[in-house]
């Protein structure tokens, strides 16, 4: 159920969970608005420059959430590998390699299963946590998504995943924790830490929450790749559904924020010159520069334009491969271990880690090549050393398994931290094999495509980058030791894979792009990127969706796409909207109130009144009045009418989806004359008519028109809103004015944001059913609404470039006829519509 409207499943073993909308309606009586309209000019000025400070604090605060996660990755991996290779080096001679894969085993055990522990704690925090954040950026609520626990379980969750040798990064959990970070800090409250508590008014809506987020997810990318552009264009282009000028350039300062200071901690920590700002994110890819003793080199040529292209489609058709089998994986995931015990997830994670610490091992010891150490590999090769690092590259090959001047191809790619591997691709020269490359490419990509979606925290950028850096590496040595292409530069193939397996598999464009080329530090790459990664795009979406896509569709998540087919404009509002609305009067019960909040879950009601008489008023005018009366009746849509003949469509159409309301008979039970108001507050069973007199039940004898009665309408409250009022005691006796109302103030109406109280935890005891609480006050007089006949596209458009959570529909008399949420707009409720359109033809 979504703002309590059923609908189908996406697929049966999938069931749908509940997701909230957040409200980004821009109203008059937004918070925001209303505070700003009560400042004076220097208050106002005083109130952006907080937000300033606020986005700042929160670029530094995600850039050394990204310096803890990669000092202790660091520092755990370094210290598994210095025990592992001394073991091996030792039982090479001895011949006790077995315990050399014990020691292994046991160091990754250990951390993955940490992993899956702090997972279990909180469950959100699995995988990278950009489906997640996407969701929440396009305006569903998912639950614990940016809490501090979740933050905390999250980095220390990937930091153990990743030292555990599973095939996952850490830049995608980084997007995740700059998003908590941001959600969280202008706040100055968390659940974990209640008695912590700050008197900071501001910030208290939707809005401003949603964009912090986007300045943390933003700061996230940019510590995680040093690109603060690319995280502002990831910021746009994959997460934020509502955009405005403004918040462009709070995302840039946010993302510049971040990267420097991850950069200078970093460089200060690793080269003891504070200042000196040379390791600008997690993931640096070098610089890619031809030796200057080869003057055949070229960086790339208008000749290889051609092969990148190649190297799109094939990386397109590797990246919809991969999500194909992922799908399939989550799919089982979700039959098969998801409804067991939790401790079967962590089962899983390290059945994972068993058999990628085993296949890696075996791997490296047999189908590993020991080749001959180079002279440049002792030699100060200025064009091998990585910019801004303090060893040279050839320093990080290994010789597992080989006898003395040689060293292990393929172990140098395993039992090397990922970052290491992906340097080796792009910038040794003539170091592997083509078979080497195409087992480790293979083993690779199937240990990866397994690994995302088990229970810990993971990302996928970094292992979809050496995956394809491997690919590329692969094409390059085929180029150069086949076709005789010695102009071609190894490190730009690399470069190239990556990025089009990349591209297959997120199906990300400009931002990638800019990320990739902010990453190399080397504008000549912008072209051949772009047009790699718009042919993996084009490519991969022929077959399927991005990885990101499915993950979230799997999950039920009503999320809007940018705009709608063009075939959906064969429908009209009055084709998508419920007509079967529960609504309130400006002066109702607080018995009413209470009926309608416990028995429905929609998070708005439209406040109406009833105009059952209008009709005699207009016949006492003139003819004129009468023959508008008569256009009136023949041409205005009402509920009544709508839903008529949406009834007639079902009984000729029984295959359809919808749902016939009028067939279903509602019987209420009729209370006892004598019986106390309050017990008919809690056991009251709902009915459609909430606003009907307590001593009142719907007829079965009624009519059409007598169910679907026309309601002029006057505005929106929010659930919140309403359980707010009730907490507060805002109400009126039936003897007083309601001028006697106490009124709230708007800093009042969200002392409790976000967390408002629950209609169901309310001490009903304490409330007197007879008294009358006028909502006029705090509902939304003006809200975005549409006509009827108001084609879906533009109906789309409003919705979601508006941020909007309910749209009315009124027709031209001013009576709502039906309620337009977030769930009447998504694919698969617009394609059932439209089925039902072409068989109503």
């Amino acid at each position: 159920t979504i703002l309590g409207e059923t609908h189908e499943e996406e697929d049966e073993i999938l069931p749908r969970k509940d997701y909230e909308s957040l409200d980004y309606d821009r109203c008059i009586n937004d918070p925001y608005l209303e505070v700003l309209e009560s400042m004076d000019n220097k208050k106002a000025q005083r109130y952006e420059a907080v937000k300033w400070v606020m986005v700042f604090a929160i670029g530094v605060c995600t850039g050394l959430v990204g310096l803890f996660v990669d000092f202790f990755v660091r520092l755990f991996t370094q210290l598994k590998f210095r025990v592992v290779q001394s073991s091996v080096e030792e039982c090479t001679e001895k011949g006790c390699l077995a315990l050399s894969l014990l020691e292994l085993l046991g160091f990754n055990l250990t951390f993955v299963f940490l992993a899956s522990l702090l997972v279990l704690i909180q469950p959100v925090a699995a995988g990278s946590g950009i489906p997640e954040i996407k969701c929440y950026l396009n305006g569903v609520k998912v639950p614990g998504v940016v809490r501090l626990r979740t933050v905390v379980c999250k980095a220390l969750g990937v930091l153990f995943s990743v030292a555990g040798g599973l095939f996952v990064g850490k830049e995608g959990p980084m997007i995740h924790s700059g998003a908590v970070v941001g959600a969280g800090l202008p706040q100055f409250q968390s659940i974990s830490l209640r008695k912590i508590q700050f008197n900071f008014p501001y910030f208290r809506s939707d809005r401003d929450k949603r964009d912090f987020v986007s300045a943390g997810a933003a700061a996230g990318v940019a510590a995680a790749f040093g690109a603060p552009i690319g995280g502002t264009l990831f910021s746009l282009e994959e997460g934020s559904s509502f955009w405005n000028q403004g918040l462009t350039w709070k995302v840039l300062f946010c993302s510049m924020a971040a990267t420097f200071t991850l950069n200078f901690f970093r460089s200060g920590i690793q080269f003891g010159s504070w200042g000196s700002f040379q390791l600008p994110g997690l993931l640096n890819f070098g610089e890619f520069k031809c030796s200057e003793s080869d003057k055949k080199c070229h960086l790339w040529t208008a000749v290889d334009l051609g092969f990148f292209i190649l190297m799109g489609i094939v990386g397109g058709l590797l990246g919809a491969t991969f999500n194909c089998l992922n799908k399939r994986l989550a799919k089982y995931r979700m039959r098969n271990v998801h409804p067991k015990p939790k401790l079967v997830r962590v089962l899983e994670s390290l059945l994972v880690s068993l058999t990628t610490t085993v296949v890696v091992f075996i791997a490296s010891m047999v189908l590993g090549e020991c080749r001959q150490i180079s002279s440049t590999s002792h030699s100060g090769n200025d064009t091998l050393r990585v910019q801004g690092m303090s060893e040279d590259v050839n320093s990080s090959i290994k010789t597992f398994f080989c006898p003395n001047e040689t060293y292990n191809d393929m172990a140098t790619l395993f039992f090397n931290p990922q970052e290491s591997a992906i340097l080796q691709l792009f910038h040794q020269d003539g170091t592997f094999s083509p078979v080497t490359l195409s087992l480790f490419f293979l083993l690779y990509f199937l240990l990866s495509c397994w690994t995302y979606g088990i229970s810990v925290p993971s990302g996928l950028f970094v292992p979809s980058l050496l995956c394809g850096a491997a690919f590329g590496r692969l094409v390059a040595n085929l180029l150069k030791s086949y076709i005789g292409l010695d102009h071609i530069y190894s490190g730009t193939f690399a470069l190239i894979g990556a990025a089009a397996f990349l591209g297959g598999v997120v199906r990300m464009t400009i931002s990638l792009t800019v990320i990739l080329i902010e990453s190399t530090n080397e504008i000549t790459y912008g072209l051949p990127i772009m047009i790699t990664l718009m042919v993996a795009k084009w490519t991969g979406d022929f077959f399927n969706k991005g990885i990101y896509d499915i993950h979230v569709n799997l999950r039920g998540v009503p999320l809007l796409e940018w705009e709608t087919e063009v075939e959906m404009d064969k429908l009209r509002a009055s084709d998508i909207m419920e007509p079967n609305l529960t609504y309130v009067y400006p002066h109702t019960r607080i018995q009413s109130l209470v009926s309608i909040l416990r028995t429905t879950v929609h998070h708005a009601f439209p406040v109406v009144t009833e105009n059952r008489g209008n009709e005699r008023e207009f016949m006492k005018g003139n003819q004129l009045i009468s023959n508008n009366i008569k256009f009136k009746k023949s041409s205005i849509l009402t509920r009544a009418g709508e839903q008529r003949k949406r009834s007639q469509s079902m009984k000729s159409y029984p295959s359809s989806e919808l749902r016939n309301m009028c067939d279903e008979h509602i019987t209420t039970e009729e209370p006892a004359e004598k019986e106390d108001l309050l017990q008919q507050m809690l056991e009251r069973r709902y009915t459609p008519y909430p606003n009907l007199y307590p001593d009142q039940s719907p007829s079965e004898e009624w009519t059409m028109e007598e169910r679907f009665r026309p309601l002029t309408f006057h505005g929106l409250i929010l659930r919140s809103q309403l359980v707010t009022l009730l907490v507060r005691g805002v109400c009126y006796s039936e003897s007083q004015s309601s001028a006697s109302q106490p009124r709230l103030s708007h800093a009042e109406m969200l002392e409790d944001y976000p967390r408002y109280p629950d209609i169901h935890d309310l001490d009903l005891t304490l409330l007197n059913p007879r008294m009358i609480v006028d909502v006029t006050p705090y509902m939304n007089p003006s809200p975005f609404a549409v006509s009827p006949n108001t084609h879906v596209s533009q109906v789309f458009n409003l919705f979601r470039t508006m941020g909007l959570r309910h749209l009315p529909v009124v027709n031209a008399v001013g009576e709502i006829v039906g309620i337009i949420t977030r769930h009447n707009l998504t694919h698969e409720f617009l394609q059932a519509r439209l089925r039902q359109h072409y068989q109503t033809i």
